[in-house]
Parts: structure tokens; C-alpha cells; sequence
């Protein structure tokens, strides 16, 4: 709901002061490309795009200019410079998530809703996305929001609500 994605039953989400139920399905799109950078629990990649076009995608659906010095910088920071021609199938599951990740960052956004981004890892992965997640809120002062189901990804959160049948229960720093 936060991305826009899905509408509320009822009451509103504000983001930036504005209510983001109440924004167009193309606002609602403008906003997850330039305010937020959203990261799927299935990467969400393209498979005819290489990495820098999976990462680039949303800047250049805005008709900006993609930033290549930026670009570069995230690809070092994610651990995919040298692998830029790269295509989706010849990546492993923890590289398309960081694949996923880049292009979450690229546009700088305030906010990164990741949805479950070590689900379909293993434990080594899993730990290496989490530190570039941490690094990503230390470094670039990105608000970092993760829905997750393993005990170990939360345990790396400085902040965790815990939601029951649609109530929080709980709502602890760590």
C-alpha cells in the first residue's frame, strides 16, 4: 500500500505530505519512480534487458538523463561493475536481487520498500543483501522498510513492528 500498488479499505497513507490513496494510477507510477524505490520479493527484472537497462528503466520512462557516474557507483556498490552487458538468466538468484537493488537506488529515492528481498536466497546472499540494505541507510540516509518472514533478516533491522491477522502486536528498537 505504502508504493501505491494497492488501495486501503479505508483512511490514507501520506508520503511527503501527500495522500498516496488518493494519487492516480500515473502519479501513483511517477511516485514509485522518483520518490521510492520498491524491491520485489521475485526481481521483477526484465529478461530482453541487460543490467544497465533493468536499472536504468525508470529514469528513462521519466525522460530523464541516466546519470552514468552514479550508474557506475552503484554498480560497484551492489558488486556488479564488469557485469553490466549481463543479461537476468546468466545471473544468479543473489545477483538479480542486487540487480533489483540498483535499480531501486539509482533514482536516490527517500524511501525503499523491499518485500521479502531475501526470500528466495540462501543464508550467504541473504546476509550480503541485508549489509548492502544497512549500508544503503547509513550511507545515503535512505529509509530502508522490509516485510520479511525470517527472524535473522529482522534481527538486522534497528526498528521492528511485528503484524498479527492485520494488528501490530509489537513495535521494538533494536
Amino acid at each position: 500500500m505504502i508504493a501505491g500498488l494497492d488501495i486501503p479499505d479505508s483512511g490514507s497513507i501520506l508520503f511527503e505530505g501527500k495522500d498516496i490513496v488518493r494519487l492516480s494510477n500515473k502519479d501513483s507510477a511517477v511516485l514509485r519512480r522518483q520518490k521510492t524505490g520498491v524491491i520485489y520479493q521475485f526481481y521483477n527484472l526484465i529478461p530482453e534487458f541487460n543490467i544497465v537497462e533493468n536499472i536504468t528503466l525508470p529514469t528513462e520512462l521519466d525522460g530523464r538523463e541516466v546519470d552514468g557516474s552514479w550508474l557506475s557507483e552503484i554498480l560497484k556498490t551492489v558488486g556488479l561493475d564488469g557485469r553490466e552487458q549481463a543479461y537476468p538468466s546468466t545471473l544468479s538468484g543473489g545477483q538479480q536481487q542486487r540487480v533489483a537493488i540498483a535499480r531501486a537506488l539509482f533514482n536516490r529515492p527517500r524511501l525503499i520498500l523491499a518485500d521479502e528481498p531475501t526470500g528466495n536466497l540462501d543464508s550467504e546472499s541473504s546476509a550480503e543483501i541485508m549489509r548492502l540494505l544497512k549500508t544503503m541507510n547509513e550511507e545515503h540516509k535512505i529509509t530502508v522498510l522490509v516485510v520479511t518472514h525470517s527472524d535473522a533478516v529482522a534481527r538486522e533491522a534497528k526498528r521492528v513492528i511485528t503484524i498479527s491477522d492485520g494488528a501490530i502486536v509489537s513495535d521494538r528498537r533494536q
